[in-house]
């Protein structure tokens, strides 16, 4: 039975896992596959443990890293997008709001989320190379809208774009480190402080030292909402879970942080 350490707001859970209850929005972590772990002799689990002579058995051989593919500028067909592709995309979906629009940090520009490879349009079926478009989405702090543009990324033309306020996609690795950022400067950060310290005998300054998930705090699923929480969903707030990076996990998920407002609430517990 994993034992909970209840002296602070940031709960410091003992152990290397815990289990957490979030809702269904909530960023999901995947496992790697334990087919390719390697043991500490630099062997697969699965071939370290075969008896020498047999198949795959014996001491295992140096290992070679492959060098990554050369990634051309453009990519063909339904290859991901290249780093070039995701570069002039977001740049192109964003360049509308660069300089009116602010991202959760509160400095110019939008706030980037997504950028995925759209499908091929119907008329498109059957053509050797269709045209490669992305989906980018972004949120902009200082209107509350996500944003989502379709981007010819070979020809570099703006198909559509549409904006939408009340629609909150999961958060990105940059917004929870600016929850963990407004918690920290917030009296309710104290316990989060306190847990870090006990755990490490360090001081907590900065969301460096922590692996972080996160999801979005939705009122319509909670039993009782604060009254500084009454604005979410057109506002942006998030719950976030956090993790000392290859130590225990400190649970902060009694704290709301509106992005938006850029204020910490301590939320009811049932």
């Amino acid at each position: 039975m994993r034992t909970l350490m209840r002296r602070h707001l940031g709960k410091l859970v003992a152990g290397t896992a815990i289990a957490v209850t979030c809702t269904a929005a909530m960023v999901a972590a995947t496992l790697p596959d334990t087919a390719g772990v390697r043991t500490g002799r630099g062997a697969p689990a699965a071939a370290a443990e075969r008896p020498a002579g047999e198949p795959g058995g014996g001491p295992p051989g140096p290992r070679v890293v492959a060098p990554a593919p050369v990634e051309g500028e453009r990519g063909t067909g339904r290859d991901p997008l290249t780093d070039g592709e995701l570069e002039r995309a977001r740049r192109l979906a964003a360049a509308p709001a660069a300089r009116t629009a602010e991202n959760a940090a509160g400095a110019p520009g939008p706030q980037h989320l997504t950028a995925d490879l759209a499908e091929p349009l119907p008329s498109e079926a059957g053509t050797a190379a269709p045209s490669r478009r992305a989906v980018v989405s972004y949120y902009d702090y200082r209107t509350d809208r996500l944003v989502t543009a379709t981007v010819d990324v070979s020809s570099g033309r703006v198909e559509s774009r549409g904006a939408r306020q009340g629609v909150q996609p999961s958060p990105v690795g940059a917004e929870l480190r600016e929850a963990v950022e407004l918690i920290l400067a917030s009296p309710h950060g104290a316990g989060l402080r306190a847990d870090y310290r006990d755990a490490t005998g360090a001081a907590l300054t900065t969301p460096a030292p922590l692996t972080l998930s996160g999801y979005v705090y939705r009122k319509e699923r909670e039993a009782r909402v604060p009254p500084e929480l009454r604005s979410c969903g057109v506002h942006r707030c998030v719950r976030v879970v956090t993790r000392i990076t290859g130590g225990p996990w400190i649970d902060t998920r009694d704290l709301a942080v509106d992005l938006s407002a850029r204020t910490v609430v301590v939320t009811p517990s049932g």
